[in-house]
């Protein structure tokens, strides 16, 4: 009998991987399948992990996407998570496989390739597997074990209503969660993880929703409705109690009972435009909010506004030539010093915490966004969305920064196209960076879900080397752009 070829590859795989899946027949499935249900199997183990193809032996030269058991389907491949559980929109393996628009997206080619493509019948076999959560013979689910313990990473699109989940042993995204009201995109501007691991909470730019994940399940399990809508920036305070929030369009900061969801603060400041990113006090007496435009930031206690300038200059509202454009703003671990990121100056302004007072410019790489703090070791990552990039089709960088001493101790120029947001894994000393990836100068995706746009991509880096702990691109949905760790 002959068996067909099943390829699930990146189409930028070229031919050196086609080449390397001769069409060997293969005995039998052994009675376990893999570790599969039988009747998926007994597609994928007979038809995908072929001599040549991916198997054990063979999946390094085929996108490095192992197939033969169902724990190795899960470490993806080259491209990040082939198939990711209950989200048959976005597992691109259904791509691949797939003949009929109507059932699904569908990628070209088509596979298996230079043969029949699968029945109808198989391949609704497989979807609805997907559908109903991809377990294994047993009735496991992936990712679902270990839920109160389990390290992830949050992460939000501006141009697709998914929260992607990523687990951070595997670094493949394991869940993707829906929200939004609304058939256009409206766009997860902010995310935040409570301290203890317990929530993580997602506000958007067009809905005046705020939503509440539970972190075992990863599913929403409250819904607060908000003064309005446009919401930039989101903060927790340390016990978890109070959520901090910014808005652009009605130049308000508001601090919310994340049991009730019920607005306990709301500041309306004629003297706060332009609102952005957010830090406060371990219990949100006092906060610190970057404006976005101009050279503003503001000190607010309790209700009352206190606006000041990050350049000692009058303050500015609006976007010039040499506007610094204050864009994030982060406290160091102990809360002595705050750190602004100026995407107009390019730079990260340091401020004494105790006397507001200016202690250090540094110079970073062009259009400074978000910047990330690590715990464990002396490090501010900034992500700089349009520096210069030496490789082909990349823009950007991120600049290492020692908040002890506030030295640049490194530039990293890796394989990506404009970073908006990084993500530190204390516990693994590794690092997430997210590229937006939203110019047609940068790297074609590997595929298109039902998202309008170009997807974006992340890769993971280790914080002892600050080199690439995994040589893969982790592709994600369409414009990725806030994010934050569970633990």
């Amino acid at each position: 009998m002959n068996l067909k070829l099943f390829i699930v590859a990146a189409v930028a795989i070229a031919a050196g991987t086609l080449a390397a899946c001769k069409h060997k027949p293969s005995a039998a499935p052994s009675q376990s399948v893999g570790g599969y249900p039988t009747e998926i199997g007994n597609i994928i183990v007979t038809k995908c992990a072929t001599a040549g193809c991916h198997n054990n032996l063979s999946y390094s030269n085929a996108a490095s996407l192992r197939l033969d058991t169902w724990e190795h389907m899960f470490e993806g491949g080259v491209n990040g998570a082939a198939i990711v559980p209950y989200s048959v929109d976005y597992s691109p393996l259904l791509y691949f496989i797939n003949t009929d628009s109507t059932l699904g997206p569908v990628a070209i080619p088509t596979m298996p390739l230079h043969h029949a493509p699968l029945s109808t019948e198989e391949y609704l076999t497989i979807r609805n597997w997907v559908a109903n959560g991809a377990p294994d013979d047993n009735g496991n689910i992936p990712f679902a074990s270990d839920a109160g313990n389990r390290q992830k990473v949050y992460m939000t699109h501006l141009r697709c209503d998914m929260v992607a989940v990523i687990d951070a042993d595997k670094n493949v995204v394991m869940r993707y969660i829906p929200f939004g009201t609304r058939p256009v995109p409206e766009s997860g501007t902010a995310v935040t993880v409570s301290p203890d691991g317990r929530y993580a909470y997602v506000s958007l730019w067009f809905n005046d929703l705020l939503y509440k994940i539970d972190t075992y399940t990863d599913k929403v399990v409250a819904t607060f409705t908000l003064p309005n809508a446009f919401w930039n920036a989101m903060a927790i305070s340390a016990d978890g109690s109070t959520l901090a929030l910014t808005n652009q369009d009605s130049h308000e900061f508001i601090r919310i009972n994340t049991t009730t969801g019920a607005t306990t603060t709301s500041v309306s400041d004629a003297a706060m435009l332009n609102p952005y990113s957010i830090a406060g006090d371990a219990n949100f007496d006092t906060c610190y909010i970057a404006g976005q435009f101009g050279n503003a930031y503001y000190k607010i206690t309790g209700s009352q506004v206190y606006p000041r300038t990050v350049d000692n200059r009058p303050i500015t509202h609006t976007t010039t030539g040499n506007s610094p454009d204050p864009y994030d703003l982060v406290f160091s671990p102990g809360r002595e010093q705050y750190f602004i990121s100026c995407a107009g100056t390019h730079e990260v302004k340091v401020f004494d915490r105790k006397t507001d007072q200016l202690v250090k410019t540094i110079s970073v790489g062009k259009r400074p966004r978000e910047i990330a703090v690590s715990t464990t070791e002396p490090y501010l990552f900034v992500a700089c969305m349009d520096d210069d990039n030496p490789n082909p089709k990349c823009k950007g960088s991120v600049y290492v920064i020692n908040y002890n001493t506030l030295d640049v101790v490194r530039t990293i120029k890796g394989k990506f196209y404009q970073p908006h947001t990084v993500s530190v894994n204390e516990r693994d000393r590794s690092f997430y960076i997210f590229s937006r990836n939203q110019n047609y100068d940068g790297p074609a995706p590997h595929h298109q879900g039902p998202c309008a746009g170009r997807n974006g991509f992340y890769e993971v880096y280790d914080m002892n080397t600050m080199e690439r702990k995994v040589n893969k691109r982790f592709e994600v949905l369409v414009d990725p752009f806030a994010s934050d760790t569970r633990f």
